[in-house]
């Protein structure tokens, strides 16, 4: 289960790290070795780069997700989650971006009326965690 979690923070850190570089103009959102079906549209998921919702804290959403996963992804590979108080944190901080990205996939879908597979995908895999941590936690509760 561990390389599961692991994998999933990689696919979700490499996710966040193409929004990253589109929102600091590193990356230009239709670049080539992009493949075709992530590349963000200028005038659909693009926009959603710039908009007031992709950003937390006054640094881009993405900036986060790069920390959260690669955060977890390390606790996970080093068994940090075997410890209760590391998981608990882990498992908080899963918990909001849950929450986060019901509130992101909701601005997606009824006010900027865009579909992007790449958000889609990455709040998909924020639920997946959430829900290996949950289990997790249920099997070795704090002591």
């Amino acid at each position: 289960m561990v390389w599961v979690l692991v994998g999933l923070c990689l696919v979700g850190c490499a996710i966040s790290s193409y929004f990253t570089g589109v929102a600091y103009s590193w990356v230009r959102p239709d670049t080539r070795w992009i493949p075709a079906v992530c590349r963000m549209g200028e005038q659909t998921c693009a926009t959603i780069v710039f908009s007031p919702q992709a950003r937390v804290f006054g640094v881009p959403n993405s900036v986060l997700g790069q920390l959260f996963y690669l955060t977890l992804a390390v606790a996970a590979a080093g068994g940090g989650l075997d410890e209760p108080a590391i998981r608990l944190v882990l498992l908080g901080a899963s918990g909001v971006t849950v929450v986060l990205g019901l509130y992101l996939t909701y601005s997606l879908l009824f006010v900027a009326q865009v579909s992007c597979v790449l958000c889609f995908t990455s709040h998909a895999i924020n639920v997946v965690l959430f829900v290996m941590l949950l289990w997790r936690q249920s099997r070795f509760p704090a002591s």
